[in-house]
């Protein structure tokens, strides 16, 4: 009998990964999917850790892998990529101050939009994004302000703020502060004009997802003024998308808890807080959450345009 989650059209069942990930001694645990028991130890102050404590902080982080030279869970396909925390690369952010990023996803790959993350430290500001550009920002360390020339406003962790074309603004921090930022050139529509938006996960409403079991919020409105939406899924352990999904649409993702499979394509991944992916049109993909807490990720999409 095959395997449930053998690899369609290959002779390679999942057992192949889980030897794998048994050489170099990871464990699946609580604390993450590659949690190293005997590195990871859960302790009272664990259940007081900040909402996505563990983007920042995953649980094979780089210092885990100073044994392992050579050794990264990175993956990079003509169809998709996986980024993991040990091998992003921070740098000075072009025209902002005080602050590193890491590009994640780019036009390089093929993708039509940008991903960052930005570490913003003491006495940081942003830049504006080129001419033409639509920003996202979605807090997950710290509190940023967000300034217009008649607006002013803080964001905190789960917080973000959609930015359209050509829209004066700037960002500041005045200690450390993480955020995952979207960029792309808007597809303009005759008639339709992006309105900026500011606001949190946790205001939006639950929406109904036939046939699936995750729950779903959308952080934009769905209106045609808006050529892409970001989704906030969330899936309890042992929960999976019902639909092995293959669409027109690419996504940029940035699991920001818990832990799961991910299939992209032919192959099968280990994923947990941190990584960030991208999936190009028409790749197969499918999500199982594992572990015991919930598993969350940020979803960029495209919609409301005509793909010609």
């Amino acid at each position: 009998m095959k395997h449930p989650f053998a690899c369609s059209g290959s002779s390679q069942p999942l057992k192949i990964l889980l030897v794998t990930l048994s050489l170099f001694r990871v464990a699946v645990s609580e604390d993450g999917f590659c949690a190293a028991p005997s590195i990871i130890k859960e302790t009272p102050e664990s259940e007081s850790r900040p909402l996505y404590w563990k983007v920042t902080n995953p649980t094979l982080s780089p210092s885990h892998l100073q044994d392992l030279p050579g050794f990264t869970r990175s993956v990079y396909r003509t169809d998709h990529a996986l980024i993991t925390p040990e091998s992003q690369v921070f740098g000075p952010l072009p025209d902002w101050t005080n602050t590193l990023a890491a590009y994640l996803i780019t036009p390089a790959m093929g993708s039509h939009f940008v991903m960052y993350l930005a570490k913003m430290q003491e006495n940081s500001r942003s830049g504006l994004p080129p001419s033409d550009m639509e920003r996202f920002i979605f807090v997950v360390q710290g509190t940023v302000s967000l300034a217009m020339s008649s607006y002013g406003q803080q964001l905190m962790v789960d917080s973000y703020a959609y930015l359209p074309p050509n829209v004066e603004h700037s960002l500041s921090s005045n200690a450390l502060a993480t955020l995952v930022v979207f960029e792309r050139r808007y597809a303009s529509l005759d008639g339709h004009v992006a309105e900026m938006i500011v606001g949190s996960t946790n205001k939006q409403p639950l929406l109904e997802t036939p046939g699936e079991v995750f729950e779903l919020r959308k952080l934009l409105p769905t209106s045609v003024a808006y050529d892409f939406n970001i989704h906030i899924m969330d899936f309890q352990p042992g929960e999976f998308l019902n639909v092995k999904e293959v669409h027109c649409n690419q996504h940029g993702l940035l699991l920001l808890e818990g832990q799961g499979i991910y299939r992209l394509g032919n192959s099968w991944y280990p994923v947990q807080a941190g990584d960030v992916i991208w999936m190009a049109p028409f790749v197969p993909q499918w999500y199982a959450a594992l572990g015991k807490t919930r598993s969350r990720y940020l979803l960029y999409k495209d919609v409301n345009r005509n793909p010609l």
